[in-house]
């Protein structure tokens, strides 16, 4: 079966997986979750966090073994992708969970402009405070814009693994160009949308989608955090992907 490497997105960490990774190991996959720098139990100084930073923390798991399926959520598709580019040898596949998917010299920053964009909840409501800038949301906040098809028992736990944002990623374009365009440009890509989503609006979603060419679609009716609403049906939609 697959290698997959798991990458969480803005405010998580590698923990976010852990209702999602059981059922791809039951299903024969090897499997494994990161903290990007700066997230969960990484120690990297909020000063030194930007996009490259992780897309260099993806590289070094990729390098670890086997071409793996990498599967990014949400701010986590700007890093697959990052990192694809950098090696696309150790890629087999790339997944994107509700999760961006940029274009050459694109932003998050850029990306939350365009037009299908519009009524994203989580640049509506986020707290942007010091230097180098850290965003925060109100916990009723990421509720309403993050989690509103969890009941109490996932949001509980989805907000206990959330930690503040250092934003220098958020503005960071992506390079995709390189010796390795023409094997990342070959790569497959699959997309599970979240019909739901209040971050990535399914208009946004679709257009990545179209842009990209992703094949397989799989659609998941529910928010944007779908590891935690949705978890086993996630799972389901990975294996189906990677096998």
């Amino acid at each position: 079966m697959a290698r997959i490497v798991l990458v969480h997105g803005a405010f998580g960490r590698a923990a976010c997986w852990d209702r999602v990774a059981p059922g791809l190991r039951a299903a024969g996959h090897s499997v494994e979750a990161i903290d990007l720098p700066g997230a969960g139990d990484d120690p990297t100084p909020v000063e030194e966090i930007t996009l490259d930073r992780y897309a260099q923390r993806a590289c070094e798991a990729l390098a670890g073994g086997p071409p793996a399926v990498l599967v990014g959520h949400s701010m986590g598709g700007m890093v697959v992708t990052q990192a694809a580019a950098r090696s696309p040898e150790h890629v087999a596949r790339l997944v994107y969970v509700a999760a961006f998917l940029p274009s050459d010299g694109q932003s998050l920053i850029d990306i939350t402009g365009l037009p299908e964009a519009a009524g994203d909840q989580v640049q509506a409501n986020l707290v942007v405070e010091g230097e180098p800038p850290v965003a925060t949301m109100a916990p009723e906040a990421v509720r309403e814009a993050l989690c509103h098809c969890c009941d109490d028992e996932q949001f509980a736990w989805s907000a206990s693994l959330r930690g503040r944002q250092p934003v220098a990623p958020f503005m960071e374009p992506v390079a995709l160009a390189g010796p390795g365009a023409e094997a990342f440009a070959a790569l497959p890509r699959a997309y599970v949308m979240c019909l739901q989503d209040r971050a990535i609006r399914p208009p946004l979603q679709r257009r990545f989608i179209e842009t990209a060419g992703c094949d397989p679609v799989i659609e998941i009716d529910t928010d944007h955090a779908v590891w935690a609403s949705r978890p086993d049906e996630l799972a389901a939609a990975l294996n189906r992907i990677a096998g």
